[in-house]
């Protein structure tokens, strides 16, 4: 496994969304804490949560205390584990997802949160969405007021723009030390987000990072026109004995030193397979390919 830097701490090149292990569709337990045991295997250290994933409908912080669970029946060290969770979403009944950005629902949240992992204080903890209603300055007050409490140890924003970033940044200095976009061969709204970052030295932590690659994605009735161009991944895939997804991962990868995808898994051959992505090196040529097929 490779790493990089996150908040002046070193991570696995890639992380673990574990997001699929409490939402809609997910495995029973015994599959859910495999998953999470074979990307400790694999030197995953990264492993990225919120407070909202769970069922619709359902009490907050099903996957924080999953993940609490498969770290204490792990059988090795887990001391380099960085679990990263989030506050300011919430999952009603009717499957939608809500925002709250009020400094007292963080506060509450981020303590919640800090209970259910069983720690003294949270590794990373990021603003999960800004609330319109709310002014960004105080979301991010209050993960500066956390901070200084002592209840989390480094905050992280998500799925902000780059204007949001340098407000966030005024006010929480150095302890700033993550931006966690939507990012993939298909979505590419966040480009400006990711250069400011490579810029401060913030860790880009791609979501979604494999959209677009999927073969349902590529053929049939729901094919986005345009889709044609990422077939690139599975050609050079093919070229080099790999899945699409591992060349995709390795891609993001070399788009800039401080991106750490963090895809989604819900078995242990997935996250394994994106664990090894981190040792591909594909070449400039295979990169010019790449680049061209996506727009870059």
């Amino acid at each position: 496994m490779r790493h990089r830097t996150l908040g002046g701490l070193r991570v696995s090149a890639v992380g673990l969304g574990a997001m699929p292990l409490s939402i809609e569709g997910r495995p029973d337990e015994a599959r859910a804490l495999a998953t999470v045991h074979a990307a400790l295997d694999a030197g995953v250290t990264l492993l990225d949560t919120a407070d909202s994933y769970h069922l619709p409908g359902a009490d907050p912080g099903h996957n924080e205390l999953l993940l609490a669970r498969a770290l204490a029946s792990y059988g090795g060290d887990t001391s380099e584990v960085l679990v990263a969770t989030k506050g300011g979403r919430g999952r009603p009944g009717d499957g939608g997802w809500t925002v709250t950005g009020t400094p007292r629902h963080l506060k509450a949240a981020a303590e919640a949160s800090r209970k259910r992992l069983g720690v003294e204080a949270i590794g990373l903890y990021q603003l999960h969405k800004p609330d319109p209603a709310v002014p960004f300055e105080d979301s991010a007050g209050a993960l500066r007021d956390l901070l200084d409490a002592g209840t989390i140890r480094l905050a992280g924003l998500s799925n902000v723009d780059a204007a949001q970033i340098r407000v966030a940044r005024e006010i929480l200095g150095d302890r700033l030390v993550s931006v966690q976009n939507q990012y993939s061969p298909a979505v590419r709204d966040s480009e400006p987000e990711l250069a400011l970052c490579a810029a401060l030295g913030l860790a880009f932590l791609p979501w979604s990072p494999l959209g677009g690659i999927t073969r349902s994605s590529l053929d049939g009735p729901s094919r986005v026109e345009g889709q044609d161009r990422f077939t690139a991944f599975h050609t050079v895939a093919e070229e080099r004995g790999v899945s699409p997804q591992q060349v995709c991962l390795a891609w993001l990868l070399s788009r800039s030193p401080t991106v750490v995808p963090i895809p989604g898994a819900s078995r242990p051959e997935t996250i394994r397979s994106s664990a090894a992505a981190t040792e591909l090196d594909l070449t400039a040529e295979e990169l010019a390919r790449l680049e061209e097929g996506t727009g870059v």
